[in-house]
């Protein structure tokens, strides 16, 4: 099983840009996809973006198309999410995911990940 950290939360005002990254222990990181989730309170976890093994496959959430980017560092097991731009509707725990390839399920539900980081808090003041 693939360990998930997430680093690079925080808290920044409506406009500006924060960095997440996610490192993944394992010397199989470059066989998975892996996205971002994230979880405002009282709502459900909804899907963000993922970037295919190879790198060369990136898909996004219509809300946050044009101010985030996904992508990975097979060098360093780590995928990162560039969100520029920030909302204060993007406030929210954001969750890295690993998918193993072993569900058939679509690629923005929870059941096609089966590793999850603990979450990195993202707060967006106006």
């Amino acid at each position: 099983q693939v360990q998930l950290v997430e680093s690079g939360g925080g808290l920044v005002q409506a406009g500006g840009s924060l960095k997440l990254s996610c490192a993944a222990s394992g010397p199989t990181f470059d066989n998975y996809a892996m996205a971002w989730f994230r979880q405002a309170p009282g709502k459900e976890r909804e899907f963000v973006a993922r970037i295919s093994s190879a790198g060369r496959n990136t898909y996004y959430a219509d809300s946050v198309k044009g101010r985030f980017t996904i992508s990975r560092a097979s060098a360093k097991n780590t995928v990162t999410l560039q969100m520029n731009g920030l909302k204060p509707e993007d406030t929210a725990l954001y969750y890295c995911a690993l998918d193993y390839g072993r569900s058939t399920g679509t690629y923005f539900t929870l059941a096609k990940y089966g590793s999850w980081g603990q979450g990195t808090q993202v707060t967006v003041s106006s």
